[in-house]
Parts: structure tokens; sequence; C-alpha cells
């Protein structure tokens, strides 16, 4: 099976000249929960060159099992540092799309043409979407062939109001990630606090936050094991 996991290429938190991108723990752990699974995974992103990991991902508090293999992984690194783009992308040969969080996708994903045409297409193919924590806002944009959102009266999660007021981002944000999903028609559900969180509706897979992101990432493989080749 081969899974597109799909980075933010943006680095700027909005106008505070801090810096921004994907969050380790939500690549790195989704991942190895691929490559264990005997999976091919392709790594992409708006724009050539390597994406930008956010900087308080990769503090000590925030590191885990995941993140720490992969600093000792060169052949990972070595596959981050060159993605391929958002029009590389072969659809028909792809089983899953996976777009791991940090904020960097408020920004490019969720405005990207490009990325929601790639979303929409994995949809028309019946091919497993999934995303953790701000991943979501990749999907904001997509629709389905009569104009609605793909996520319209889909049960689904991510992170959340509550959660983006305790990081003290929730004035930085270009939206509310939480009141987006709920405006485009989701059934939005949550855990508590920075709590796992992942939620399955058809071939949708989403997760609410970083210790979610295992979690997300087995529930693809679960999935992409039940679907008939």
């Amino acid at each position: 099976m081969q899974i597109v996991m799909v980075l933010t290429s943006h680095s700027e938190l909005g106008n505070t000249g801090e810096k921004t991108g994907f969050w380790l723990e939500e690549f790195a752990a989704p991942y190895y929960a691929f490559v264990d699974a005997g999976a091919d995974v392709v790594i992409a992103a708006p724009q050539p060159g390597q994406p930008p990991v956010d900087p308080r991902s990769s503090e000590p508090e925030n590191q885990t099992a995941a993140t720490q293999r992969f600093e000792n992984d060169a052949a990972a690194q070595a596959k981050l540092a060159s993605p391929v783009t958002l029009d590389q992308i072969d659809v028909d040969t792809a089983d899953a799309l996976f777009f791991p969080g940090g904020h960097g996708p408020m920004w490019d994903l969720a405005s990207s043409d490009a990325n929601a045409k790639l979303v929409e297409a994995f949809y028309a193919q019946d091919k497993v979407i999934s995303a953790v924590c701000h991943g979501p806002a990749a999907l904001v944009k997509a629709q389905t062939p009569q104009g609605e959102s793909i996520l319209k009266g889909k049960k689904l999660t991510g992170f959340t109001n509550e959660e983006e007021k305790a990081v003290q981002l929730d004035q930085v944000v270009p939206f509310a990630l939480e009141t987006r999903l709920r405006e485009l028609g989701g059934e939005f559900s949550q855990a508590a606090l920075f709590q796992p969180h992942v939620v399955k509706d058809g071939l949708l897979v989403t997760g609410q936050n970083p210790p979610s992101s295992a979690g997300t990432a087995e529930a693809v493989v679960k999935l992409l094991n039940q679907v008939p080749a």
C-alpha cells in the first residue's frame, strides 16, 4: 500500500515573528506506523525543499520514541529533505492521504487550490483521507462534485478552540479550526484537553491533537487492510 503524507511549507507564525511548520510527533509517529505496516510512504509538500519543522515540537518535552527514532534515521531525514510537490502525486497508485498538523497548514494547505484538488481526487476515487490536529485544515476547501464540502455530515475532530486558547494562539491563527469544521457541516467531537481522540467515519479518519497522532495512523492502517484491493 502507498500512503501520501502531505506536509506544510509554511514557516511564519502569523505576524508574531516566530516560526511554525509541521509538528514533529504528528509526522514521525504516523510515518513509522505506516512504514512498520509495510507501506510505501510518499512525502509531499506544496513547495519544493524541506518542509519546516515547528521549533517548539523539537523541544525536549515534546520528544517521543517516534521523534527520537526519526532523529537517528538518515533515510527518513533524506526523504523529508526532498518532498515531491503536489502535482507530482499519482492518485491512481496511492491508497491514502494523510495530513500531519502543526500550525503551518492553517495558512498554506487550507487556502491552496492545488491541495483542494488533490483531496478531491482522493475523495472521487474512494480512497482513505486522514488528518491529525491542525491537519484537517487541509480539507476545508475540498468539495464534492455537487459543490458541497466533503466534510458535510461527517463525524470528525481536530485541534479544538479550547486547545488553541490553551496554547495562546487563538488570536494568531487565520481562523478557528473547530469553528470552521462545524460551519462546513462536520459533526465535530472532542475529548478533554490534549487527550487522545480519533474519529473514523467511512474513509475519513481524523485525530484531535498530537497525542492522537499514532492512534490516527493506526486507524488508517487498519482501514486500508479492510479495503478490498
